[in-house]
């Protein structure tokens, strides 16, 4: 394990953010059930289509959560360090990952 991946799991967030975070996925795991029994009913396919749209847009929000709250600190931490190369590096890869349609 790297000195940088070291640092992510030693910085705790904060229980609040950690709470946020927890709600919204158990919502998006209880849409994709829904999603599920959705088309086990043979629901109208574009009602299915807006629900699958809402998952990816509330897992995205997700996404750009833990990403602000990652550059906030762990790529700071990294510039202030002299380390911010690999950890900007790094950011780009995933916001370029989290971008692809």
């Amino acid at each position: 394990m790297t000195e940088q991946e070291e640092r992510h799991i030693a910085s705790p967030r904060a229980e609040k953010e950690k709470e946020q975070l927890i709600n919204r996925l158990k919502r998006v795991e209880g849409q994709v059930r829904g999603i599920q029994q959705m088309i086990e009913n043979d629901r109208y396919c574009i009602d299915v289509v807006n629900q699958i749209s809402a998952v990816n847009a509330a897992l995205k929000k997700v996404s750009l959560q833990l990403m602000e709250k990652h550059t906030h600190h762990c790529v700071a931490d990294a510039i202030k360090s002299g380390n911010g190369d690999e950890a900007i590096e790094e950011l780009m890869n995933v916001f370029t990952k989290l971008t692809k349609s």
